[in-house]
């Protein structure tokens, strides 16, 4: 009995760490400033369709200094790599030492696909996620909605958990959303250390994000 109490306990005590260090690396996040000793290694995910074309519209104002940079897709994307791969052609114009990587992982979510079976695909893109940022190690995340950017900022925000790297989280909510977050905005909103939207009536509703108009 004494020891079920004493590994209850322990289990307690463990959570309650977790807890208190992820509530540290959330509120200092915004404090850590990437790139003040050198280049910043960018992990970028890109969804299908606009999701690609929006994103890659934000990598047009990132200078040099944003290098390497890794593209995450998901698995089933049969669009975003010509995408990227002419993207990145035109940047080498500019800089003949521009590095690029393209990842893939699973889907978190398909179109139409059921919550709770959802709930199963993002923790199997988890499961990829994990070793693809534990290895790539990068300095910053940018997303701007598609589902995949889930697993792969949690992957990030345990790196900062387990005092391995900070990395940053900068999420850019898509233009389309108006008045609500997008779903992958909810459940990121929390975690993010830069959190832009691009409609003053959404800065309104959430106080933490920033708005400095259309970026896309």
């Amino acid at each position: 009995m004494a020891c079920l109490v004493g590994g209850v306990f322990a289990v307690l005590l463990l959570c309650l760490l977790f807890f208190i260090r992820l509530y540290y690396v959330v509120k200092t996040g915004s404090s850590y400033k990437p790139g003040t000793r050198g280049p910043v290694a960018v992990l970028v995910v890109a969804g299908s369709g606009g999701h690609t074309t929006e994103v890659l519209r934000l990598m047009e104002c990132l200078s040099a200094a944003y290098t390497p940079r890794h593209y995450v897709i998901a698995d089933t994307d049969r669009m975003s790599e010509e995408k990227i791969c002419t993207f990145e052609s035109s940047k080498q114009h500019s800089d003949s030492e521009a590095q690029f990587t393209i990842c893939r992982i699973p889907r978190s979510r398909e179109v139409h696909q059921s919550w709770s079976s959802s709930v199963l695909s993002t923790l199997d893109a988890l499961r990829y996620s994990l070793p693809l940022v534990f290895r790539l190690r990068p300095d910053m995340v940018l997303c701007n909605g598609p589902g995949t950017c889930v697993p792969l900022c949690v992957a990030g925000l345990l790196l900062g958990i387990l005092g391995m790297k900070k990395v940053s989280i900068v999420y850019v909510e898509s233009i389309c959303r108006i008045k609500t977050l997008s779903l992958t905005g909810k459940i990121l909103y929390p975690i993010s250390d830069y959190f832009f939207v691009q409609w003053s009536s959404l800065r309104d509703r959430y106080p933490r994000s920033i708005f400095l108009g259309r970026l896309v």
